[in-house]
């Protein structure tokens, strides 16, 4: 498949890290919330391997944060998300579906509750800072909705807590999975969360201080020599294996969380309220009509662009397959597809047309690994 550059605006930002990025190797990027992301550091199959078995670390400053503040924060927030927030507690890191008021999915994003009328939300690819001001608008909130200047350093990989623990101290590894803890470095203080897109572990970094955040990038490299430290990106292979879902790839706008197995951050059973309340209580009354499921394809390559039916053996479509890549762990094709209900069957059997040639395949539960 023949490869583009990415012609560079204003409109489609730089990163602090850019710079460094591009004297490290990396070989393509794509857009993230209008930003530069990484997206490739050579061969995808070398990458992932080393993520699995060191630690890397990652430019994701296109995970853009929105921050809401005010006497009606907690109310706007909550009205965004299906997931109860009613008892979040400063400090802590939410996984928290944002959907409409047709319980459709605008964003997954990452909700950090700073004070008790301060949040972020640490965002997928979607205007949500828009979705917000339009609903703080329309409800007459007291509130202050703006981007910070925040740009995201992720550490990932097995050897990632042992890298942090040299550079901050012990205490950084005593650190609850979604917890998250102000860390000095170079008389600035970064906010540190232990998370990050991928199953490896590790740490998001959320820079606010240029110059020292660009400090601890280089620090990052020095110290992390002796555990083969190196510049990465998240890795297609690494989250489709662990069923990360990817907004705008997995799921969109015309999907609820039910259907993309999110249920346990569906509170319908509380008195809190929020768009699409609704709606999705009458999705769960009547039962989803689809589901994402994972698939494993009989194919040794394959490259996910559009959506691509999947096929039965009477040759109705019955689903799409919305991400796959090639697995060195199952040395077959995995993906995640959209699958009509009737067919959310373990080993139900598809067919797939890929560059013109059909390949045998199996449906399967997520995660892989």
């Amino acid at each position: 498949m023949k490869n583009y550059s990415i012609a560079r605006s204003r409109r489609l930002r730089s990163t602090p890290y850019t710079s460094r990025i591009e004297k490290q190797g990396v070989t393509a990027y794509t857009s993230y919330n209008h930003m530069l992301l990484p997206a490739a550091f050579g061969s995808l199959e070398d990458s992932y391997h080393h993520l699995k078995e060191n630690v890397q670390v990652w430019d994701v400053a296109g995970e853009r944060q929105v921050e809401i503040s005010g006497k009606d924060s907690e109310k706007l927030v909550q009205l965004m998300t299906c997931r109860d927030l009613s008892k979040s507690k400063v400090g802590r890191c939410y996984y928290c579906p944002i959907i409409d008021d047709k319980a459709g999915l605008i964003n997954d994003p990452v909700i950090l509750k700073l004070g008790e009328e301060r949040w972020w939300i640490s965002i997928a690819d979607s205007d949500v800072i828009l979705f917000a001001k339009g609903l703080a608008i329309g409800n007459k909130f007291d509130v202050k909705i703006f981007e910070p200047n925040v740009d995201i350093l992720a550490v990932q990989g097995p050897k990632s807590y042992k890298l942090m623990e040299k550079i901050f101290g012990k205490k950084i590894t005593e650190m609850k999975f979604f917890g998250f803890d102000y860390f000095e470095f170079l008389g600035a203080k970064h906010l540190i969360a232990r998370s990050g897109w991928s199953k490896q572990g590790g740490y998001e970094i959320y820079v606010e201080n240029t110059k020292s955040g660009l400090a601890l990038y280089d620090k990052l490299f020095e110290a992390g020599k002796e555990f083969n430290v190196k510049a990465g990106c998240p890795n297609l292979i690494e989250r489709i294996e662990s069923a990360l879902l990817s907004y705008g790839n997995d799921m969109d706008n015309t999907d609820n969380p039910l259907e993309c197995g999110l249920d346990k951050y569906v509170n319908l059973d509380t008195e809190v309220n929020f768009l699409g309340k609704e709606k999705l209580k009458d999705v769960k009354k009547k039962g989803i009509s689809r589901k994402l499921m994972g698939v494993i394809i009989d194919a040794k390559e394959i490259n996910v662009s559009k959506s691509i039916d999947l096929i039965d053996n009477k040759s109705s479509k019955i689903g799409e397959l919305r991400s796959g890549v090639y697995s060195p762990h199952f040395k077959k094709v995995i993906g995640i597809a959209m699958l009509d209900k009737p067919y959310c069957v373990v080993s139900q059997a598809f067919k797939i047309s890929i560059n013109d040639s059909t390949f045998e395949g199996k449906v399967c539960d997520l995660p892989f690994i």
